[in-house]
């Protein structure tokens, strides 16, 4: 389900793999549903996600004109400051964030982007990235995961002209993996975290994660952790 809002605000500050509360209009349900930005132009910003429950239903269902209440961006963004090649590792509802990446990387001269992304079945996000990536590989479940296409990649990776930097969002596990794959080689890993959140901004104390520092809060924290302080290796 894709989704888009006016918000001049969350338009001209929302970076890659921040997020957006969305609160329904139901008052016995009082805690917002975060969802990560998928992609901004000019004062339009767009979700992708999928409905899993009466509160994604309900967003699912709203109209063009509709109101609704929205919290945002919240949480620490990728840091994409130094010139790489951001190579974009995927799965599932992670994928969303990174199409994000990809268009804010595409506005810096000095990076590139490669998108590895995995799927169950459907494709559905490949025509969003396609505009932005310089590169894009996917894959499904028939085929195999993102670790199989980065292995496929990694003497591109190995012989570009800029450093490859992986940017990450999905299932834990491929997130697990991706890390690993990534400290094998000794490339700089940046891990966008998906947890249940309540509030979204640090106070409920819900979404807690364990790193190297003690448990953190991924919604205040993160939801953005380099390999190093999650002690993935």
């Amino acid at each position: 389900m894709r989704m888009t809002i006016r918000d001049p605000y969350i338009a001209a500050h929302g970076r890659p793999a921040q997020f957006v509360d969305f609160f329904t209009h139901d008052p016995m349900k009082p805690m917002p549903r975060p969802f990560g930005i998928s992609e901004i132009q000019d004062d339009l910003v767009s979700f992708i996600f999928a409905v899993v429950g009466k509160g994604t239903g309900e967003f699912a269902e709203l109209k063009a004109g509709d109101v609704i209440d929205v919290m945002g961006p919240l949480g620490h963004p990728f840091n994409t400051k130094e010139p790489a090649n951001y190579v974009l590792v995927a799965g599932g509802l992670g994928v969303p964030p990174l199409i994000h990446a990809a268009q804010h990387i595409a506005g810096d001269e000095n990076s590139e982007s490669t998108a590895v992304f995995g799927y169950r079945k459907n494709h559905f996000a490949d025509e969003y990235v396609d505009r932005y990536a310089d590169r894009t590989y996917s894959i499904d479940e028939s085929e195999g995961n993102v670790v199989t296409l980065l292995d496929r990649i990694e003497d591109e990776l190995k012989d570009g002209d800029l450093p490859p930097v992986i940017l990450s969002c999905g299932p834990l596990p491929m997130m697990k993996a991706v890390a690993s794959w990534a400290a094998k080689r000794d490339i700089p890993c940046q891990l966008s975290l998906e947890q249940r959140m309540g509030c979204g901004y640090g106070t409920c104390v819900l979404c807690t994660t364990d790193t190297v520092n003690g448990r953190l809060k991924v919604c205040a924290d993160g939801p953005v952790f380099t390999r190093e302080q999650l002690g993935w290796e």
